[in-house]
């Protein structure tokens, strides 16, 4: 999958429920190490809470999820969180929701019901976009053929990363992923397209 949906930047939100509160925090994470450091970070940062519950998805196939319920119920918790990501059709996100116990059990339906709802709130409060799944080629090519290669590099949504200009040049490219082959196809007659996994 080339496009997928993810949130801007992070938002948050805050449910009270029979007196527990839930604080739920959405952030975006390119990574499943992202994901992680962000779900240490709140762990350190509400050491004191009951719970601290999270849900991920990582990937432009939406291929990598985790969750856990940290000490509720089994199912009551990292599902519901996990859940709304999907409701939402995102990925390259981290769901977290800390709960503070009130002093009043909200029975397996009512966690369900406020972890799904805290979750629900955080993505209500985020920007949604649109992200292309990137890629980086390395482009080799003749001094002579600079000008035709560069008219075709040079475009809004392919940012150059580094050049080497010489007898033999060389240019390394972040671009979309679905824009591979086309960009591949165009150098055709001009340079050699490799992607750093191909290269020995």
């Amino acid at each position: 999958m080339a496009t997928y949906l993810t949130i801007a930047s992070p938002s948050e939100a805050i449910v009270r429920e029979k007196m527990s509160r839930f604080l739920a925090f959405a952030h975006p994470a390119a990574t499943v190490e992202e994901a992680r450091t962000l779900i240490a970070a709140y762990t350190n940062r509400y050491h004191d809470a009951r719970h601290v519950c999270w849900a991920y998805t990582i990937g432009a196939d939406r291929s990598t999820t985790l969750s856990t319920d940290n000490g509720e119920p089994s199912g009551t918790a990292g599902k519901p969180i996990l859940g709304q990501i999907n409701s939402f059709g995102l990925t390259n996100i981290v769901i977290i929701v800390v709960r503070y116990f009130g002093g009043i059990k909200l029975g397996t339906s009512g966690l369900i019901a406020a972890y799904r709802e805290a979750a629900r709130q955080a993505l209500e409060a985020a920007e949604i976009i649109e992200g292309r799944e990137m890629t980086t080629a390395i482009v080799t090519y003749a001094y002579p053929a600079m000008e035709p290669v560069m008219r075709t590099v040079k475009r809004p949504d392919i940012t150059i990363l580094s050049q080497e200009f010489d007898n033999t040049c060389r240019l390394t490219l972040s671009l979309p992923l679905d824009l591979l082959p086309e960009i591949t196809t165009r150098l055709t007659h001009h340079a050699t397209v490799t992607t750093p996994d191909a290269e020995t």
